[in-house]
């Protein structure tokens, strides 16, 4: 006595064959086809001592099944196959009777094994792993879908959709409607199925059973089967598929689903009416800060359906500022809601441009949270009481946090915690509002001001990553992140930063960056004919006299260039600004330190002892709690003192492995440079500038032709480090030894296991081992 249970075409005839032959006995076979003969095949089975093989037990009348239960009874062999739906009581006894006294088998899907024979079977050679994996995602495992598509797993082959037309012409319109609907491959709430196929919950659910006993339906029973969907819809012309999509899309819309995939629906049926005009406005929305490309077009949907402009201006405004694209601010709005989301995305664009003062006046005068977004633009313009006032605001508790952060920029080592926690917080629930400056760019500048760039990559790495701020930021960050790099001495993330934005549009805050970049590598080369490219796009920039306190490092890097160009017109306004915004903000010593610095630069490269002699007072009069502006106030007086020919060697190496552990390694070299070209005693001279040759190698500006493959492609720097790892050192003193700071020392560490593409330590230090031959 047996049961096998399976769907449509997964072999349930096939099974009984199996069963019969195994037995060696005589058979006697029952179906719809033979049953009105039933008791002459009943009495032949008694006879011959026969198995009765009783096929597609679901399809035979009830008088039949109750003839057959009674033989089951009194011991006659019997082996049943049925779908897996009992829909009659006489079926379930007759089941209940054979599934007593043997074993029930359930077919599925056929295994990769199978599929692998029944390919070669069919097209007669060997089917490859790609062909058994293909085949076995068509079909998801059926038998006699296998072997109708085995030829071609992506095609649609006319047996199956006549076996699909048979099929339904047979089970009414409501089969073939539900059916259709599922081709279309969406993922469907249970209401919205009904309703678009126009039945009760109960109906459906008998659908959905006769699909699945069908073996149209995949293992899971929600889906159909990719190869019998597309047989279903290539029977329908255009204007039917447009026709469903608009049920599917009336349905979600009378279930409140989804208006993103509603106004898939309507878009693939072309509809253009005041309705989907609505729904595709309503899509938009929804995608305008998650997905803003895709929202523009959503956008433009709703005008060609009829939308009002000003009904998707502000919408528009709000994902072309995310995407970088200019703006019309002056367009129609419609009401005062809209007016106010309009002065949050001027905001936003005005500090994408550059214009910190713009981007606090409009963003005070906009609806919450824009007085909360506007409190780092009024920091850092040197405004902390109005900043102060605007952080009282209504605010979602992320753009809180980064405003609270931004009242502490005056101490970069207090702020910088508050900016971490508020970039966590921009990741975990992202602000529905384009933000004028994502709080990991905001606290990258204010790790680099704390001497702490390993937090600043840490944070623009996350921002990279996760697409804080949208992808108006992602440069912003990239660019920001080569900028750190270079800073500290690692020169080919930003030459590889400037090879990729050669030719793109920058809006006015990123060129200035790219400026500093350009002229922060062509100053460190040597190279003029570059430092002139630099200085012709910066030189605009600054000549709309809108720095701030977020621009400063860059600021300092373009009057230098400035300086050694004799470009010195430029110079004063720009610093008489900074002093301003300094001033205001009741001259924190960490940014006073910052200015100072900048006309120390300027003065050296002027080589003007007078012009250094000042800034450096001006530095020594401040007490900075930074070690970093320690750092900077005691190498200024160095540097001072080296311009006047005063030079003490000792000294000049103490203070420059300061600036170098501050991660100011370029800046140490050049002291020990100027220091060594003025001293008089020539043994000084040479040691002095052996460890400046040392410092200008950092990480030298890349030679693409130049990279040898003989080291893994690690740089100099990374090779110097890597040879103290193997011989033991910590990352304390590799640094002490290269004048480096131990968390600078870690990233070099993380770098080459990168490169090398180690997963571990052990492994890094086995294939070092491998590429760099010892030293004595």
């Amino acid at each position: 006595m047996t049961v096998v249970v399976g769907v449509d075409g997964s072999g349930r005839t096939r099974r009984l064959d199996e069963i019969a032959a195994s037995t060696g006995r005589p058979t006697v076979r029952v179906t719809p086809a033979t049953s009105a003969d039933l008791a002459v095949l009943l009495e032949q089975a008694r006879a011959d001592d026969a198995l009765v093989l009783v096929d597609d037990a679901h399809q035979l009348p009830a008088e039949t099944i109750r003839s057959l239960t009674v033989a089951a009874r009194a011991g006659l062999a019997m082996a049943l196959a049925r779908r897996p739906t009992i829909d009659s009581a006489e079926l379930a006894d007759l089941d209940g009777v054979v599934a007593g006294q043997g074993p029930v088998e359930q077919l599925g899907p056929l295994p990769p094994t199978a599929l692998a024979a029944l390919v070669e079977a069919a097209v007669g050679r060997p089917a490859t792993p790609e062909q058994v994996t293909a085949l076995q995602a068509a079909s998801a495992g059926l038998a006699a879908i296998a072997v109708e598509i085995a030829a071609d797993p992506d095609g649609t082959p006319p047996t199956l959709v006549a076996r699909l037309q048979r099929r339904f012409a047979g089970s009414g319109r409501d089969l073939a409607g539900l059916a259709a609907i599922l081709a279309l491959g969406l993922d469907l709430a249970d209401e919205a199925v009904c309703t678009a196929a126009g039945l009760e919950p109960a109906e459906a659910a008998t659908g959905m059973r006769s699909l699945r006993d069908a073996g149209l339906l995949t293992p899971d029973g929600e889906r159909l089967i990719p190869a019998v969907a597309r047989a279903v819809l290539v029977e329908l012309p255009p204007a039917e598929r447009r026709r469903l999509h608009e049920t599917v899309a009336r349905a979600l819309l009378a279930t409140d689903a989804d208006p993103v995939r509603t106004a898939e629906q309507l878009r693939a049926a072309r509809a253009r009416n005041p309705t989907a005009a609505d729904v595709y406005r309503r899509a938009a929305d929804r995608l305008r800060f998650t997905d803003p490309g895709s929202a523009l077009t959503w956008y433009d949907d709703a005008l060609d359906a009829g939308a009002a402009p000003s009904t998707v201006a502000a919408g528009r405004a709000e994902a072309a500022t995310l995407l970088g694209m200019p703006v019309d601010l002056d367009g129609p709005v419609e009401a005062s809601a809209d007016a106010g989301r309009i002065a949050l995305v001027a905001g936003a664009a005005a500090a994408y441009d550059g214009r910190a003062g713009r981007a606090a006046e409009a963003l005070l005068g906009a609806e919450p949270p824009g007085p909360v977004l506007a409190v780092p633009a009024l920091m850092v313009t040197g405004q902390p009481a109005a900043a102060r006032s605007a952080a009282t605001g209504s605010a979602p508790l992320p753009v809180r946090r980064l405003a609270e952060a931004a009242l502490a920029m005056a101490d970069p080592q207090a702020a910088l915690p508050l900016l971490i926690e508020a970039a966590e917080g921009f990741e975990r629930t992202p602000p529905q509002v384009a933000v004028p400056d994502p709080p990991h760019a905001i606290g990258a500048l204010i790790a680099v001001a704390a001497g702490d760039s390993a937090t600043a990559e840490h944070l623009l790495e996350r921002a990279v990553a996760s697409g804080s701020g949208g992808p108006v930021a992602l440069d912003r960050h990239r660019t920001l992140l080569a900028w750190v790099r270079m800073r500290t001495g690692r020169y080919d993330s930003a030459v590889a930063e400037l090879r990729r934005l050669a030719g793109v549009a920058l809006p006015g805050r990123e060129r200035l960056v790219h400026a500093g970049l350009t002229a922060g590598i062509a100053r460190r080369s040597g190279d003029i004919a570059q430092l002139r490219t630099a200085w012709s796009v910066a030189e605009p920039v600054l000549a709309r006299r809108a720095v701030d306190l977020s621009q400063l490092e860059v600021v300092e890097e373009l009057l230098v260039a400035a300086a050694r160009l004799r470009q010195h017109q430029r110079i004063a306004p720009v610093l008489a600004d900074l002093d301003g915004i300094v001033d205001r903000l009741g001259r924190p010593a960490a940014w006073a330190v910052s200015v100072e610095w900048i006309r120390l630069q300027i003065a050296v490269v002027d080589e003007d002892p007078q012009a250094a002699a000042t800034a450096a007072a001006r530095l020594g009069s401040l007490d900075p709690a930074g070690f970093r502006q320690q750092a900077q106030c005691r190498a200024a007086a160095r540097w001072s003192a080296a311009l006047r020919g005063d030079v003490d060697p000792d000294g000049v190496l103490a203070d420059a492995a300061a600036l170098v552990a501050a991660e100011l390694p370029w800046e140490s070299s050049r002291l020990i440079g100027q220091a060594a070209v003025r001293t008089t005693d020539p043994a000084a001279a040479r040691r002095l500038l052996e460890r400046a040759r040392e410092l200008s190698r950092t990480d030298p500006v890349p030679d693409e032709t130049a990279q040898g493959s003989s080291q893994g492609g690690l740089s100099d720097r990374e090779v110097e480090v890597a040879r103290l790892v193997l011989a033991g050192r910590t990352h304390r003193e590799i640094g002490t030894q290269l004048f480096l700071s131990p968390k600078t020392v870690e990233h070099h560490v993380a770098r080459i296991r990168g490169k090398l593409g180690a997963t571990t330590r052990a492994e890094m230090i086995a294939t070092l081992r491998s590429l760099l031959p010892e030293e004595p």
